[in-house]
């Protein structure tokens, strides 16, 4: 939101009282709180007929300070607030000088200015990182007498913006308006289902603006050289968050407002839906799934999308009994098959559901402020929302859902919760503004719950459209309507990547795009990148994405790259428990693992699965691709063809293969198994080692499906040698040296040398041995 007229001035209607001078100071249990007046105090009458800015700050974990800006305290405080972490203990210093004072807190140090010199500026040992200068801070009245709170935050020469959500426009977000409030508006416009109001900057910081609210973000679009951020109301509260490195601020984010759960294995493998408008029973299902069976293709887990409910009565989680007469039945008869079961749902309510009227007669459902339920007829007739400020009503939806779950359900897709209104009351007393993009945080918190009662902790995981700061911890998440195009495809990539600099571990995509139908060579590159993603899913609108719907080579793209991902399993688990503990996304960024390569800073058509594999999609029906490798020895996963880095490079791939290579000094994990993602990945796990430098370290672990280390091995290179030392469970596993060299011998516990490979035997739990590399 603009608030001035270029450089001098005011917008007409406004009146910005800003903060000029710090009048006194107070001290109190590791906090400290600044008065601040809008003009300069130089007599006792300037004293009079003016405001002062309180500006409190504090820090809840080392390494983050709270900067809160108030102008009436007066103001009642009205729910729902983001439940936030807090460390207990002294881990701020403070101290005091007569031009400043300083709040420390980790590597973190917060220099705040006394007397006509005001402002903050936030330092990272020697280094300024950022700051607010005299007159960012500003209490604000428009002309319809609303009130606003903004600051500004200074923005170094080159500084790039990431994150703020999953967002479909530029990765970069200088030069962008963003409003946090959760829409339904595709992926191909300036509308987010996942609004998140946290960036992360390429200096290695991020800020956090702890409003569930609209907050509206200026990125370098005002004042091109801040980043402003504004809200309603009588106060404004951000946290500052140091890294030195994007990893460190995305783990220190998470630590404050939650880690991603860690979804269970299963859930990685390949999702199959009905598709949305297509007639679907029990014959057409099986249809499906034995047809992929038919055909060698891996199936893990079957999708049904709204119609398995009767039309006009969603929600009310009851099969439709002319489409599904036997739905316990059926759904035994699928798991017989090996699958997981997901369905549809949402938090809507519509008049026709058997639901509608026990939730009005007992109060579950949000009302007018006249005490009316409200109503309206987009989506679904009549439809109503399911109040989850009410814990009766949370178990109550609960309830029909444990059902489901007895039933033989094991997923749910939690469609929906961005369409939420702000003419209503709930049951609490919640702000009905401020809930518009907290309702999602608790609609999916009571399916993720259920799912984490009935089901144990590590086997919980919905299908999730909408989110807002928290919502990492119950994944995983998709990135909602997109096109059949090559457009589409890299809009939602780049939604994704959006999405890992918010604090989000896992991500998905509907494989084809959503409305309308792909031609065969969209689905088929899609194929790909939807594979080599996070989570993989086949879904559509008014078609089926059963992949012979196609042509034949779109089975065979199938066939290949799922199994493929069931073979890298045990790769991309240890990455979604890094996700987990870590809070970093499994599909990064190149600027996250590389952020010393001002070349990767706005890469958004390529990133790294995990911290070792690249993935560059490929968006055009040629094959044509460009991609950029960082400097190193790269080897490509599938050929085993080695690339010199610090290039640009253009290429053409034919659909069973496109840009998939290793960095260099990176050990990756195979799995012996390639028709599932939950299985041993010990067993007979086949450990390559990737162009290792001398003198550099690689080291990795393999997991089983409950996310505890296995196995894990270190390799180090010195010269000619390289020495591996291995602890694990005792099972037998392969290591291979890939690169120029080739393997002359080897001393040490092994069972057999044959080429590159050793195989190290499995009846001890340690083995350390030596590779001798020929000259």
């Amino acid at each position: 939101m603009k608030f001035t007229d270029g450089n001098w001035l005011i917008r007409e209607g406004y009146q910005v009282l800003s903060a000029v001078q710090a009048h006194d100071f107070d001290q109190v249990n590791g906090k400290v709180t600044a008065y601040v007046s809008p003009r300069p105090i130089v007599n006792r009458s300037s004293m009079l007929d003016t405001m002062l800015l309180t500006v409190k700050f504090h820090s809840p974990i080392p390494g983050i300070i709270g900067v809160k800006l108030v102008h009436h305290e007066g103001v009642a405080e009205r729910g729902p607030v983001f439940e936030l972490s807090e460390q207990t203990g002294d881990h701020v210093t403070i101290e005091e000088t007569d031009s400043a004072v300083a709040l420390t807190s980790g590597n973190l140090t917060l220099r705040i200015r006394k007397g006509a010199d005001w402002g903050i500026d936030f330092y990272r040992g020697s280094e300024r990182i950022t700051g607010s200068a005299v007159r960012s801070m500003a209490y604000i009245t428009g002309p319809d007498k609303q009130s606003y709170v903004r600051e500004e935050l200074d923005l170094g020469v080159g500084e790039y913006i990431y994150g703020l959500g999953e967002r479909f426009t530029p990765f970069v977000r200088n030069g962008q308006i963003v409003d946090i409030w959760n829409k339904d508006g595709g992926t191909s416009s300036e509308q987010s289902y996942k609004n998140i109001p946290f960036y992360v900057s390429s200096k290695g910081y991020g800020v956090f603006v702890n409003h569930p609210e609209l907050v509206s973000f200026e990125v370098a679009s005002e004042k091109v050289k801040k980043v402003q951020f504004s809200v309603p109301g009588e106060s404004l509260e951000y946290f500052v968050i140091d890294g030195p490195t994007i990893k460190d601020v995305l783990g220190k984010y998470t630590d404050l407002t939650g880690k991603p759960a860690l979804p269970p294995a299963w859930t990685f493998g390949l999702w199959l839906t009905t598709s949305f408008t297509t007639n679907y029973d029990e014959a057409t299902v099986n249809q499906f799934v034995d047809g992929m069976a038919e055909r060698d293709l891996p199936l893990h887990v079957f999708h049904f999308d709204c119609f398995w409910m009767r039309e006009f009565h969603w929600t009310d989680f009851q099969w439709d009994e002319c489409v599904f007469p036997d739905p316990v039945g059926m759904l035994k008869r699928l798991k017989e098959k090996g699958l997981k079961i997901c369905v549809w749902i949402n938090p809507y309510i519509a008049q026709r559901s058997r639901l509608f009227a026990e939730g009005k007669e007992k109060g579950y459902l949000v009302k007018r402020p006249n005490g009316d339920v409200w109503q309206w007829d987009l989506w679904q007739p009549g439809m109503a929302l399911v109040d989850f400020t009410n814990p009766d009503a949370c178990q109550w939806y609960a309830g029909y859902l444990k059902d489901l779950v007895d039933m033989g359900v094991d997923s749910f897709k939690t469609d929906f919760g961005e369409r939420i209104p702000t003419d209503v009351v709930y049951f609490d007393g919640s702000d009905p503004v401020k809930m518009h993009n907290f309702y999602t945080y608790l609609y999916n918190k009571v399916v993720f719950e259920v799912l984490e009662e009935k089901l144990g902790k590590q086997e919980a995981a919905v299908f999730a459209r909408s989110a807002t700061v928290g919502g990492q911890k119950f994944p995983v998440h998709w990135g909602g309507d997109c096109y059949a195009d090559y457009e589409s495809m890299a809009e939602s990539l780049r939604g994704g990547l959006s999405l890992g600099m918010s604090g989000f571990g896992f991500w998905s995509h509907d494989i084809g795009g959503f409305e309308n139908t792909a031609p065969d060579h969209v689905f088929k590159r899609w194929l790909a990148f939807g594979l080599l993603s996070s989570h993989s899913r086949l879904h559509g609108s008014k078609s089926y994405r059963v992949p012979w719907a196609y042509d034949e080579e779109a089975v065979d793209v199938t066939r290949f790259f799922t199994k493929l991902k069931c073979r890298i399993m045990p790769y991309l688990y240890d990455t979604a428990v890094q996700a987990s503990e870590m809070g970093l996304p499994s599909m990064r960024a190149m600027v996250l693992e590389f952020p010393e390569d001002p070349a990767t800073e706005t890469l958004d058509r390529q990133y790294m699965l995990g911290d070792s594999l690249l993935v560059a999609p490929v968006f055009s029906e040629k094959g044509q691709v460009s991609y950029y490798l960082p400097k190193g020895t790269w080897t490509h996963l599938l050929t085993g063809d080695t690339v010199q880095g610090g290039q640009w490079l253009k290429e053409t791939y034919g659909f069973m293969s496109l840009p998939l290579f290793v960095r260099p000094n990176a050990i990756i994990a195979m799995g012996a198994n390639e028709l599932r993602p939950d299985y041993d990945y010990a067993d007979g796990v086949e450990l390559t080692v990737y162009n290792l430098e001398d003198g550099h370290t690689a080291s990795t672990k393999v997991r089983n499906v409950k996310g505890e280390t296995e196995l894990q091995v270190t390799a180090a290179r010195e010269g000619n040698v390289i020495v591996v030392q291995a602890d694990g469970s005792g099972k037998p596993f392969t290591f291979e040296v890939q690169g120029s060299e080739s393997v002359q011998s080897v001393k040490g516990d092994h069972t057999a040398v044959q080429g590159n490979t050793v195989t190290i035997a499995g009846n001890k739990n340690t083995a350390t041995f030596q590779i001798y590399l020929a000259e």
